[in-house]
């Protein structure tokens, strides 16, 4: 919408007058377009066709058959499969010397193609004489052929891959397929090249190290083994030297000769106290496995046999019997001096035995010094064989490096990291110019254009705006538009009826109600009773009626109600009683669409209830938000219990745009209107469609203790 002449008058855009104004100059539109076309095709035509083929290569690892010990693992050429690595590869084919490479081969400057400066024409001389242009010949004829060369060329990655495309667009279409190919060719040759290179220059670098190394593993072993001859530390294993292992040894023996003499304590001692307690020597094992004692025994149970049949003929006093049983007893006391002779035997063991740890002892001791001795000595020969062992295991490295790097300097022996995967194509079709393309996006160009420059036409001259009639506020600048009255509100408390005919607003005495009956706080209660969300407050005795108003927001306040209230009137009297300020942006503000929802609710001064100001925008210019204002009572309902609206001297027609919600409450703050007044003021609401309206007189009930509680 926009404004025109000195009245600001509203227009409009009239879409369809611009569509017959071009339709109206069609002829002119589609000769503009055919004109055009035309001349797009004969130009395109005219241009010289450029022919563009394109290679392409994989980057991937190559490793020779044989690559030894390294085969199968991962080398430093996996560090082009990254995107940084093909990015680097990308740069190396666009590099200049690669290029230079390329024109030498091919002699590109021998064609006029890659060097047109050769040749200049007569503008480009005239330029050159006025200064305006550098003389391309001032530069050597390489680097002109490079300069025209990278212009033609296009080197790039496939995205999401390891390849890399070469395209180069020509006027020879054999050319433009030969110098991709060209360029795969001598950039495999220059990778595998680089790595011959870099083989040979490790070869070089690795004989002389291999020599030097040689002699200090020499001289590192030679060392050891003079520092071991003169140390004594003759070895005797791979982690043992001779002093080590005698002490050993000697533990070892030690250990056994310990044992055999406990033994031989412990046999012994079981002899003696067998002999002790008088208990059977024979049941011992070291006397029962004495062949004397064996024999003895053997002699006894003879003996013993004859006796035992002698018995049964002979009488105990016979001679016969006298002379076994004197042997028999003889037989015995052979068996205690054996047994006697075993004890002795196996004490002599055990004294053997401890004479044999003694010496022991004595040779464990000296084995411990020279032990010590061995083992300070020891630090420094193992500090000599670990720097003899890191020179061999060095050597070693060296030498199977130098294998490695001689068997790779032969030709073809390190392919490049990269293969053709794809060689260029002699193309059948021109990449440049596409004709009839070029054609098409030239016409639709032109037509675009002259409906363009028609429809700007038009809007300069005015053809092709009309006027808007917006309906003007009132001199009191209430901000409610005039619209069609909606549906009838529910019936809440009917203390005016407003039907057809004129009430009668004179009752019988008996049945007059009293003056507290229309009450500030009897229109509190009655909200509060029905639950009412929305309240239209109408105040024809202006101030008086809005400041009625601004009691009753309070008096909720005090219930503990979340109220806010939305001052719509033209004195913005609400304002000046509730707000801090009467610049504090409001409802104005809010429509105008200056200020944020949040930023137009203020905090009354003297309660918990919240105000929605005036504002300080213009009303006229606020009018025109008006299809928010009841998006805005909308909003507020869903944070507060009340959302209360003074209009201020407003009629029927005025709030049909706020109270179109169904269960919204009319209230009617008539405090110093005569009944004459409000009997008109009801027939009017009556005829709008309104029928039930509650009526406040602006009165308080008296308070004792707060007599003047009526005062806003």
């Amino acid at each position: 919408m926009s404004s025109i002449g000195g009245g600001q008058q509203d227009v409009d855009i009239d879409l369809g007058g611009l569509f017959r104004a071009i339709w109206a100059q069609r002829a002119r539109v589609l000769l503009a377009t055919a004109c055009v076309a035309g001349a797009a095709f004969a130009t395109a035509t005219m241009i010289a066709p450029q022919y563009q083929s394109e290679a392409r290569l994989l980057i991937e690892s190559r490793e020779p058959e044989f690559s030894g010990p390294n085969q199968g693992a991962p080398t430093g050429s996996d560090r082009v499969f990254d995107e940084s690595g093909i990015s680097s590869q990308v740069q190396v084919l666009r590099s200049a010397d690669l290029i230079r490479q390329v024109a030498r081969n091919m002699k590109l400057h021998e064609r006029r193609e890659f060097d047109p400066s050769a040749e200049p024409s007569a503008l480009s001389d005239l330029l050159v004489m006025l200064g305006v242009k550098k003389n391309p010949l001032d530069l050597p004829p390489e680097e002109r052929v490079l300069k025209e060369f990278e212009s033609k060329l296009q080197v790039y990655q496939v995205e999401k891959s390891r390849v890399i495309a070469i395209a180069f667009t020509s006027k020879d279409p054999k050319l433009a397929a030969a110098i991709p190919d060209e360029m795969a060719k001598v950039y495999l040759s220059l990778q595998s090249g680089a790595k011959l290179d870099s083989n040979s220059e490790a070869s070089r670098w690795l004989e002389p190290e291999i020599a030097n190394l040689r002699e200090k593993v020499r001289e590192a072993e030679a060392k050891v083994a003079a520092y071991r001859a003169s140390s004594g530390l003759l070895p005797t294993g791979q982690t043992e030297n001779f002093a080590t292992r005698e002490l050993t040894d000697i533990s070892s023996e030690l250990a056994r000769v310990r044992g055999e003499r406990a033994n031989a304590e412990a046999r012994a001692k079981g002899v003696r106290t067998a002999l002790a307690d008088g208990r059977a020597p024979d049941t011992l094992a070291d006397v029962a496995g004495s062949q004397m004692i064996q024999r003895l025994k053997e002699n006894a149970a003879n003996v013993g046999a004859q006796i035992a049949d002698l018995s049964t003929s002979l009488l105990d006093g016979h001679p016969r019997l006298k002379a076994l049983k004197s042997q028999l007893e003889s037989i015995r006391e052979q068996i205690r001096s054996e047994t006697r002779k075993v004890l002795v035997s196996l004490e002599n063991e055990a004294k053997v035995g401890q004479l044999r740890e003694e010496q022991l002892l004595q040779r464990l001791n000296t084995l411990k010094a020279q032990s010590a001795q061995a083992g300070e000595e020891e630090v420094g020969l193992r500090a000599l064989e670990r720097e003899a062992t890191a020179q061999r295991q060095l050597l070693e490295t060296y030498l199977a490096r130098y294998r490695e790097a001689t068997s790779r300097t032969v030709a073809n022996a390190m392919p490049a990291d990269a293969r053709v995967i794809s060689n260029a194509v002699v193309p059948s079709t021109p990449d440049f110019p596409k004709v009839m393309p070029i054609t098409v996006v030239a016409a639709l160009a032109a037509f675009l254009i002259s409906c363009v420059v028609i429809m700007l036409g038009e809007l300069f001259s005015g053809r092709a705006l009309r006027p808007v009639s917006v309906a003007e506020p009132d001199a009191s600048e209430q901000l409610p538009a005039v619209l069609a009255p909606p549906e009838p509100a529910d019936s809440m408390l009917a203390l005016a009826d407003t039907g057809a005919a004129e009430p009668d607003l004179e009752p019988a005495e008996e049945t007059k109600p009293a003056e507290s009956d229309f009450s500030i706080e009897f229109v509190a209660a009655h909200l509060l009773d029905q639950n009412v969300r929305i309240a239209v407050s109408v105040s024809p005795g202006g101030d008086e009626g809005s400041t009625a108003t601004v009691m009753l927001a309070r008096l909720l306040a005090e219930d503990r109600q979340k109220v806010v209230l939305i001052d719509l009137s033209g004195s913005a009297c609400p304002t000046r009683l509730m707000a801090q300020s009467l610049t504090l942006p409001g409802i104005t503000n809010l429509l105008s669409g200056e200020v944020a929802f949040a930023e137009s609710i203020h905090a009354d001064r003297f309660s918990e209830a919240h105000i929605i100001p005036r504002g300080s925008s213009d009303p006229r210019t606020a009018m025109r938000g008006i299809e928010r204002l009841q998006m805005i009572i909308d909003a507020l309902t869903n944070a507060y219990d009340l959302v209360l609206i003074e209009c201020g001297p407003a009629d029927a027609s005025g709030v049909s745009r706020i109270a179109r919600r169904e269960g919204t409450e009319i209230i009617l703050s008539a405090s110093s209107v005569n009944d004459e007044r409000i009997v008109e003021l009801l027939t009017d609401f009556g005829e709008a469609g309104y029928r039930n309206i509650v009526l406040m007189t602006g009165q308080r009930q008296s308070d004792p203790d707060f007599p003047d509680r009526h005062a806003a």
